[in-house]
């Protein structure tokens, strides 16, 4: 995601707008529960609605996402919640940032780019960790502007994998996983 300009992000915004346009015709929704969550580029893409269609997006949901380390073309200034879950083992999208063996680019140390989020949201300045299990914390960013809550798990020794699947998901490329 590196260099990547706001133009080549927009087809998608625009589809997912749309999309959302078509929902909200089409079906009794609630305009003010709209979530985006995504794995990987798909929570890299959670991350860019929540900076092009913050007025419409409740919160993100992000797991192993693929971050981008430039912030300079997110504009909208909404404050938007997050969960995110990333473990440190992770080779797609590397914990403490640097190249991606799958990606590209260089990405950014993740629990620096969340407590960046934290800022974004106007949160208190220092973060709450907790221990969540023996190889899972939480921090959190709390005291938000809106209530917009940053919440960040990092689970130790989990790959690029969603939480809790195990082994059920062992491949070449996506590291090791964890019962977390």
């Amino acid at each position: 995601m590196e260099g990547e300009e706001t133009p080549s992000r927009m087809p998608d915004v625009l589809f997912i707008s749309g999309l959302i346009d078509k929902l909200e015709a089409s079906y009794n929704i609630d305009k003010r529960q709209i979530y985006a969550n995504g794995m990987s580029n798909g929570g890299g893409m959670a991350f860019v609605l929540s900076c092009t269609l913050s007025s419409r997006i409740a919160a993100v949901g992000m797991v192993s996402a693929g971050l981008d380390p430039d912030w300079s073309w997110c504009t909208d200034k909404k404050p938007v919640p997050v969960i995110a879950f990333h473990g440190t083992a992770d080779p797609v999208c590397p914990y403490n940032g640097g190249p991606s063996k799958l990606a590209g680019g260089t990405l950014p140390n993740v629990p620096e780019f969340y407590a960046k989020w934290s800022r974004r949201n106007q949160c208190g300045p220092n973060g709450i960790t907790s221990v969540i299990a023996a190889d899972v914390t939480r921090l959190q960013y709390t005291g938000c502007a809106n209530d917009a809550d940053v919440s960040f798990y990092t689970i130790k020794g989990e790959g690029h994998q969603w939480p809790g699947v195990g082994g059920s998901r062992r491949n070449g490329w996506s590291g090791p996983t964890t019962a977390a």
